[in-house]
């Protein structure tokens, strides 16, 4: 059986997350998401978020604390994370 390609990987992990019951720790929420976004978007552009409350700003220090990484490597973490909360 040939190894599954990224994409296939993070679209997976992707519906693993979506589907999560458990409530978790605001920190590993905003890691996911920032994981999410880069691997999605790419880097963190300030004028994202037209409504900037605390909550946005808190998406945002989180986007763009993980902005150095490639696309690749942000799904490779995000998979890597919700694998790992899943187990």
């Amino acid at each position: 059986m040939p190894e599954k390609d990224l994409d296939t990987l993070f679209q997976e992990a992707y519906e693993k997350a979506s589907n999560m019951q458990q409530a978790l720790p605001q920190d590993v929420m905003l890691r996911i998401y920032a994981y999410y976004k880069q691997a999605t978007s790419g880097e963190a552009n300030q004028g994202y978020y037209q409504n900037f409350d605390l909550r946005n700003a808190f998406k945002m220090n989180a986007w763009m604390q993980v902005q150095h990484l490639t696309p690749d490597e942000a799904k490779q973490l995000y998979i890597e994370t919700i694998n790992s909360i899943i187990k």
